[in-house]
Formats: structure tokens, C-alpha cells, sequence
């Protein structure tokens, strides 16, 4: 921005100014901007804009949960989710067009990939969940106090665009949010997640799901190139380069019916994570469409709580958060232009599945 300005022939300080307004009070028409002189707002006009995605739809939850679905260039929908929580506000954002990774539990691994989502695109999901609050950081009502990188997409296989995101997220003259209530989740891309040690210091979520390489294989296939014990060196190489190194990986785990669930897999896992240092977030199966997959009893849950409570781990249970609108994790679809083709496979075997089931 300040190179912008340079070669304009006016002063670096215009950067902060422009990145005020935008960021600090939610404006995006040059013409606002009381403290730039005239001529400069005419000559921006002119060779600039402030253009933020556009809002297709916006569905509210029973529960407050909000979710838009949001077309960015090329005519595709990503999704965000806000997640209100007391005075907390956690906002999902997506990094890409779909996901390339394919994890068998998340509908948006079942659409196929398209593209990743610029910087612009992945910041202006932010300015635009606080916008439609009116909620910006200089009214003093925080509507969006954390971010997770955990919408659609592997945010790692998009590296220089989330970095550079995040980036303004924590940034004072951008939304000035702790560094410890940005959090970037991940399945695993390990290459990508120790280059990340090197320029960020943001919190960690790793998409684990499962005990033993096995099943991890199945649930989550890029485990099949970076398995688990790599993945968790990865994760302890990550803190080890930060300047507050007690901080921990959060591991997230979607408990799902009769396949992940059971007690031997949490005695497992209590064993696998037992030297890690981490936070458990169990998470129950949130159904969606061309899934046969099954949310487990509560019982279920809270017996694999019970177990690992009683290992040492903190460990919570997520609250189902948003499924009347299909915002809950797992659930969020956009629209696709898939290049892939996976969506066209997927919906064929689902639905040859199911007439086999019928049979």
C-alpha cells in the first residue's frame, strides 16, 4: 500500500490512513475519507476501488449462528460461518473453492476443488461478517473476536494468501486481533505447516479424527503421505520456533458412529497424544447429504470424554452449533466449479449406494 502511494507521487503515511478506513470504520467509498484531501479522493477514484465479495445469501440460526454464502471472482460460493458465544464472536473462514483434500466426513471435500481464494477474498469475509453488524473495531463492539482458518479449504495448500490475510487480521492498522484468537487449522500438510514456523505466530488446530494411521488413512487421505507421527513433530517443530512456547495444539477429533468412536479407540489415543502437548476438541458428526456416516449417542461421546478427562487431557465437547442452516462443522457447501470432477464421482457412488441399499 505504501508502494502504491510512492508511486503516486504522495507520502507512505497515506497507506495508514487508507487502511484505517477500511479496516478500523468499515468504509469503502473513497469519498468518506475526511482526513484525505479532495484532489487525492478524486485522483483514488479514478484509479482504485474498494470492492468487498458479495453477500448472494445470509441464513440465521435458531441459535444466533450466522452464515453467507459469498461469490468471489469467477462466479463460485465460498461460505462463512459466525459463531456467536456470550460476548465472544468466532468467525470460519474460508481459504479456497472447494478442497482438494477429500476428507471423507466434510461435505465440502465432496464438491471437488476450483481455486484458491485470493488474500482480498479471504480478508473481505471478515470485513464483510463485521459490516453486516454495523460492529467495527473503532464503534467498540467486537462482533468478530476470533478467527478460524477452518471454512472451506486446506488453508496450508494456500499459503501465501492466508499468511498475507492473517496477517491484517492481526495487524493494528487491520483488526489488531490477538494472535492467540487466530487459529489456523489444518489436515496435516506438513511441508507447508513447518514453513509456517518460520513466518507465523498464530494458534494451531490439526484435523487429527483418528488414533493409528489406519483409520486416518481412510478418513483423511492426505495421512497417507504425511502420517501421524510427522504431523505431531510438525506441530511440536511449530511451537518450538514461537516466542511463547507454552502454548499448545488444539487436536481436533469428529467422533462419528461405530467408526471412530468406541472405547479402545480412546484409550488409544490417549496413548498416542500422552507426550503431546495439546487440548482435545471432540466433535460430533454433523450429517450432511451423499454422507451414510452417523452422528454417535451422547452416550458414546461422553463415555471417549470420560476416557481422556481421565488420561490428563483437557478435553471438550463441541457444541452443535448451526446445523438448521447447515453452518455446523463439516456441513458447509458453496457452489463449485469443481475441476476436478470428484463431485460428479461422488454424487455417482452415493447414489449407486443407495439404490443397492434399497435392494
Amino acid at each position: 500500500m505504501e508502494a502504491f502511494f510512492l508511486s503516486m507521487g504522495e507520502k507512505p503515511f497515506r497507506a495508514q490512513q487508507i487502511l484505517k478506513w477500511i479496516h478500523h470504520q468499515g468504509v469503502d467509498d473513497f469519498d468518506q475519507m475526511t482526513n484525505v484531501s479532495k484532489v487525492l479522493r478524486e485522483r483514488l477514484s479514478e484509479c482504485a476501488e474498494i470492492r468487498p465479495p458479495e453477500i448472494v445469501s445470509q441464513h440465521d440460526s435458531s441459535d444466533g449462528t450466522r452464515k453467507w454464502a459469498i461469490r468471489v471472482t469467477g462466479g463460485s460460493l465460498v461460505e462463512t460461518v459466525l459463531i456467536p458465544d456470550g460476548e465472544r464472536g468466532t468467525l470460519c473462514v474460508s481459504s479456497q473453492v472447494g478442497c482438494s483434500l477429500d476428507c471423507s466426513f466434510c461435505s465440502t471435500g465432496k464438491q471437488g476443488f476450483q481455486r484458491d481464494l485470493t488474500a482480498a477474498e479471504i480478508i473481505g469475509q471478515v470485513w464483510l461478517a463485521i459490516k453486516s453488524f454495523d460492529g467495527f473495531p473503532s464503534t467498540n463492539k467486537r462482533i468478530v473476536t476470533n478467527v478460524v482458518m477452518m471454512g472451506m479449504g486446506e488453508p496450508l495448500l494456500n499459503f501465501d494468501n492466508v499468511v498475507a490475510a492473517m496477517n491484517i487480521m492481526l495487524d493494528d492498522f487491520g483488526y489488531g486481533i490477538s494472535k492467540r484468537r487466530v487459529t489456523l487449522s489444518t489436515s496435516g500438510v506438513v511441508p507447508a505447516l513447518d514453513r509456517l514456523a518460520e513466518v507465523a505466530e498464530v494458534s494451531l488446530a490439526i484435523s487429527l479424527h483418528a488414533p493409528n494411521d489406519t483409520l486416518r488413512n481412510e478418513l483423511v487421505p492426505i495421512n497417507k503421505r504425511y502420517p501421524i507421527a510427522k504431523l505431531l513433530a510438525s506441530c511440536e517443530n511449530y511451537w518450538s520456533k514461537q516466542s511463547d512456547t507454552h502454548r499448545v495444539t488444539t487436536v481436533e477429533y469428529t467422533l462419528i458412529a461405530g467408526v471412530n468412536d468406541c472405547v479402545e479407540q480412546a484409550k488409544e489415543l490417549a496413548v498416542l497424544l500422552k507426550d503431546f502437548p495439546c487440548k482435545i476438541n471432540l466433535i460430533p458428526f454433523n450429517p450432511f447429504s451423499l454422507s451414510d456416516y452417523r452422528r454417535p449417542s451422547k452416550n458414546a461421546v461422553d463415555r471417549f470424554w470420560k476416557i481422556l478427562n481421565a488420561a490428563g487431557f483437557v478435553t471438550t465437547i463441541r457444541s452443535t452449533r448451526g446445523d438448521d442452516i447447515d453452518a455446523a462443522c463439516g456441513q458447509l457447501v458453496g457452489q463449485v466449479a469443481d475441476r476436478t470432477k470428484r463431485s460428479e464421482r461422488h454424487r455417482a457412488n452415493y447414489t449407486q449406494t443407495q439404490v443397492l441399499n434399497v435392494r
